[in-house]
């Protein structure tokens, strides 16, 4: 009974053991009986070692079955690859091992390395690995792999020549066991890390081990990239958490990472948790005009087509002047939005902040809509209306500088209209003045007139009127005397001068002058080029006299008005006076008639003296007297002005003739003449005289100037037998 009971023991015993070992390989009949694969890409294969066959290896070398690798066979960096069966385990294991690195000469002939791959993923970097020789004994590890169903991994046995000299790398008895491992941390599951792009991620790998060492701790990258810890803490005596940080990652940090912790003893390594990176949102179009005011712009956020992530927990308005400094920002909760209380004609810069959850959510600004509100209507005019200077033709006008405070906008126009009303003028006009500009010139304005000027401040919103304001300009000289309106009545000594005032006073008029001097003359005894004659005269006056002036003389005449300015411009007037008849010396009774014939009278002919006008010509006037027939008898000063030939007068039954007509030069002295002495003087026959028949002769001076004759006659009234000499 005893017997059995031993057996049945030692049954029992097996029957645990093998049922902790889940899976295994010895390699007594090779790797592929275990379902272990050579690596088809690396650059060489592992080396079976069996202990049924007879081995030609290093007596150095363990007796058994194995997998080995003689480095001096290889070059240096090539690796051997060994897989083991992909693993989908649901509870704790651990998987354990042999493993030797033989050195003859004390020098490492390369790098055992255990990886890890997941999911069929990429090769990360090695998660323990061994270079030191380990004699000729077989070392135990563990590797404690906390990846679970549905997640499956694959462990691969890496060996890595690392020089080229003479030693082995072999593994054995590789087990993967249901419990935990004894040197090797287990981690609890790590779970993925999101976080906003920018911001610093943080892992927290939390382990449980039976006996604690000093293990190496890193974050592994599936790339490869390896992460120092950056803060580890006991948590009790089997636990410790160790925390990994990724700083300001951005959607390039974005993968999967594992904990991975090794010693001499083993190595643990946690499942795969991604870093998930999220990009805060950012709108991909700026925000829609709708609506625009001198105080306010409506907009649509426009904001549903975005880059970056969701979901979208806030919706933010920022905006500021183009010009300055300052951003406000403002939640919305509405697709749009109206933005109150700002700047007329300031142009603005909006955008919209998009906030996704958790910290960093918020995207930088969206692209910018730049716009501007309109123009407000000015506030007032300028306060200041000064009048700077007054004078005859214009108004210097000056005011405060207009700020935006005032115009409301920046596009703005300055006006000054201005009216004035005269007795022959009225004018209504505005003028565009430079806003910058602190005084204004009004000007081609009347002399002494009231003006009326007012500033209209206009921007494309409305305008701003001034009160008027009346100015009187001062006075200036006045205009000339109007030309048309002076009137001259010359005659033979006096001129008579009227004039109007001017047609452009510019004020009130004082005096007028007048000066006057003689520039021409007919009679060469007149003296000219003396000085003017200056003459000044009160303003209401409109007429003078000018006397003892020479006949036939051209007077130039200057009239001028004056007002407290100063005299104007004068208006220049030539006036002839009128040339005089000359003048003929009186005969007496025994000068009437020197001789007398039966046909002709020889009577004295005495030159004229000339007055204003040289004699042109003399004329003798034969004229017969009808005592049967009222005739009209020609006095004295009643001079023949139309000249009748002998022959027209007879045929015409005319009274008188010209017997002759004599030039001034054919009487330089008195000379007798014989009236009918049957000759031709100057075109003019002087037929003989009728014999019994009374006539009056007739000697009359000719003086003509331009179309003007004056004429004097002397009569001689002696009667010779049937002859009346006169």
């Amino acid at each position: 009974i005893s017997q059995s009971l031993s057996e049945h023991s030692v049954f029992a015993s097996n029957w645990v053991l093998l049922n902790q070992i889940m899976c295994g390989c010895s390699f007594d009949d090779g790797p592929a009986q275990c379902d272990y694969q050579q690596d088809p890409y690396d650059d060489f294969d592992w080396t079976h070692v069996s202990a049924q066959e007879v081995p030609y290896l290093h007596s150095d070398l363990p007796q058994g079955s194995y997998m080995m690798v003689d480095t001096s066979q290889h070059d240096y960096g090539e690796k051997a690859r060994l897989q083991l069966p992909v693993m989908k385990e649901n509870d704790t294991h651990c998987i354990d091992f042999n493993y030797l690195l033989y050195c003859p000469d004390g020098s490492s002939p390369g790098t055992l390395n255990i990886l890890v791959k997941v999911n069929k993923g990429p090769l990360a970097n090695p998660i323990w690995n061994v270079t030191s020789c380990t004699g000729k004994g077989w070392m135990k590890a563990e590797l404690a792999v906390s990846t679970f169903w549905p997640n499956e991994y694959q462990v691969i046995f890496e060996a890595e020549v690392t020089n080229g000299r003479r030693g082995f790398i072999a593994i054995d008895d590789i087990q993967v066991l249901s419990y935990p491992c004894d040197k090797s941390p287990h981690f609890l599951r790590l779970g993925d890390v999101e976080v906003n792009a920018g911001l610093n991620a943080t892992f927290q790998c939390i382990a449980t081990v039976r006996d604690a060492v000093n293990n190496k701790l890193w974050l592994q990258r599936r790339n490869g990239e390896d992460i120092p810890v950056a803060e580890k803490k006991n948590i009790n005596h089997r636990k410790f958490a160790a925390s990994f940080r990724l700083r300001e990652v951005s959607s390039q940090d974005q993968d999967l990472y594992r904990c991975v912790t090794q010693s001499e003893r083993g190595s643990g390594v946690s499942n795969f948790a991604g870093l998930i990176v999220r990009e805060p949102p950012r709108p991909i179009a700026p925000p829609q005009l709708l609506g625009v005011g001198p105080t306010y712009l409506l907009i649509q956020l426009n904001a549903n087509s975005i880059f970056g992530d969701g979901p979208i927990i806030l919706k933010e308005v920022e905006y500021r002047m183009t010009s300055g400094s300052w951003t406000e920002t403002h939640a919305v909760n509405s697709p749009n939005y109206k933005l109150w209380h700002l700047d007329p004609d300031t142009e603005y810069e909006i955008r919209v902040l998009l906030t996704r959850p958790g910290e960093g959510g918020t995207g930088q600004p969206g692209p910018a809509l730049i716009t501007r509100t309109k123009c407000a209507e000015p506030m007032r005019t300028p306060k200041r209306l000064k009048i700077a200077e007054t004078q005859a033709r214009f108004i210097a006008v000056d005011w405060e500088s207009l700020g935006y405070n005032i115009t409301r906008c920046h596009t703005f126009n300055v006006t000054i209209c201005y009216h004035y009303h005269k007795t022959n003028q009225s004018k209504a006009d505005c003028l565009e003045m430079d806003p910058k500009a602190p005084r204004h010139v009004v000007g081609n304005l009347p002399p002494n007139t009231n003006v009326s000027l007012k500033m209209i401040l206009t921007n494309p919103e409305g305008r701003k009127e001034s009160d008027e304001t009346i100015i009187q300009t001062e006075e200036d000289v006045p205009g000339p005397v109007p030309k048309e309106f002076v009137k001259a009545t010359p005659s033979e000594d006096k001129i008579s001068l009227q004039w109007k005032e001017p047609l452009e006073p510019n004020g009130i008029i004082t005096q007028y002058e007048i000066s006057y001097s003689s520039v021409h003359s007919f009679d060469p005894s007149v003296p000219l080029l003396r000085p003017p004659v200056l003459v000044s005269l009160p303003w209401n006056t409109s007429r003078h006299n000018f006397t003892q002036l020479h006949s036939g003389t051209t007077y130039q005449f200057l009239i001028r008005a004056s007002t407290s300015k100063g005299y104007g411009p004068p208006t220049t007037l030539n006036v002839t006076t009128n040339i005089s008849a000359p003048t003929l010396e009186e005969y007496d009774g025994s000068e009437a008639s020197l001789n007398e014939t039966a046909t002709t009278i020889t009577v004295l002919l005495k030159p004229a003296q000339a007055k204003g006008a040289p004699i042109s010509t003399y004329q003798i006037v034969v004229r017969e007297i009808n005592p049967h027939r009222a005739r009209r008898e020609a006095g004295g000063g009643e001079c023949y002005r139309e000249p009748v030939s002998y022959q027209n007068a007879a045929s015409a039954g005319l009274p008188y003739y010209f017997a002759a007509e004599l030039l001034p030069r054919n009487l330089p002295e008195p000379l007798p003449f014989t009236v009918g002495d049957n000759k031709t003087y100057h075109g003019y026959w002087n037929a003989p005289l009728a014999p019994r028949k009374n006539y009056n002769i007739y000697f009359q001076a000719v003086s003509s100037v331009e179309k003007v004759s004056r004429r004097q006659m002397n009569k001689h009234t002696q009667v010779f037998q049937n002859h009346n000499l006169h």
